[in-house]
């Protein structure tokens, strides 16, 4: 990688941004973060993004460190450096460092502020057209999925029980409703009509999820935001994912069952998929 880190107001070659030992986010896990897509060296939905580290930052008591004109003027030089035209951005804010491990927070507060660019992994294209396998857990994590916090050992343990069984997400349950995914937004599709879960502080409210959400309405898509069973979910005629830098991929099989009659990337999947790609190209245009 040879994009420049910030770190702390200063632009660092990646092997010299170092944070200290004692940092919260390293001993506690104390912190937030953002994942920003770029697309032709253009930030996707960026001050949606920002606005969501904002209420990140409320929900864990820490002041931001920065104006939102700061955060796009750093993201923007960002993806504009950087070697890649489509870039995966990541912004991380912790409380910053203590003079003695405790788990209260310290008197003086100074935030450590970290952003970094990768080159952008997208799904390669069998994934879209023939779909993906999922598996289902119990949803083990905190109760406040709602902020996009850094202590992510749940999220990566379930994580890996897909990996495990050669699958590409984990589709979480909670008390038999469907949350989200380790690492995803979950849509079930049936009768042709879209559904998807309640924003709460049992899901983290994505970015993606709320494009989709404003494609149907665009498009006429019929669509229903509740409480979905489990039940419901195993028995959808389409079941997608969704996350930033995923967009929407159709699930196929979840615990080794097919999803819908066949098995195979729904009709309406097909329609979404498309819209997806329309509405990020207009986008990326500026228009």
């Amino acid at each position: 990688m040879t994009a420049r880190v910030f770190l702390n107001g200063r632009w660092l070659p990646p092997d010299e941004a170092r944070v200290p030992v004692m940092d919260r986010g390293f001993l506690f896990g104390d912190g937030v973060y953002e994942v920003i897509p770029v697309y032709s060296r253009r930030p996707f939905r960026l001050e949606q993004h920002l606005q969501r580290l904002q209420k990140s930052l409320d929900g864990i008591q820490l002041a931001n460190p920065h104006r939102m004109s700061e955060w796009i003027g750093f993201v923007t030089q960002l993806a504009g450096e950087a070697e890649w035209e489509d870039q995966s951005i990541y912004i991380q804010v912790t409380r910053g460092p203590m003079a003695v491990r405790n788990h209260a927070f310290p008197k003086e507060v100074k935030p450590t502020s970290v952003i970094l660019a990768e080159p952008m992994i997208s799904p390669p294209q069998s994934q879209r057209e023939q779909g993906i396998a999922a598996v289902s857990a119990a949803d083990i994590r905190w109760l406040r999925c709602d902020l996009k916090t850094t202590s992510l050992l749940a999220n990566c343990l379930l994580r890996q029980m897909a990996v495990a069984a050669g699958c590409v997400e984990t589709a979480l349950f909670r008390d038999g409703f469907l949350t989200e995914g380790s690492a995803s937004s979950i849509f079930v599709v049936k009768d042709g009509v879209l559904l998807a879960p309640i924003k709460n502080h049992l899901m983290l409210p994505g970015i993606t999820y709320d494009v989709i959400l404003e494609l149907a309405a665009k498009h006429g898509l019929p669509y229903q935001v509740r409480d979905i069973t489990e039940a419901e979910t195993r028995g959808a005629d389409e079941l997608w994912m969704c996350s930033s830098t995923k967009e929407v991929l159709p699930i196929v099989m979840l615990d080794g069952r097919r999803v819908g009659v066949d098995g195979t990337a729904g009709p309406v999947f097909a329609k979404m998929y498309a819209w997806y790609q329309e509405f990020k190209a207009t986008v990326m245009r500026g228009a």
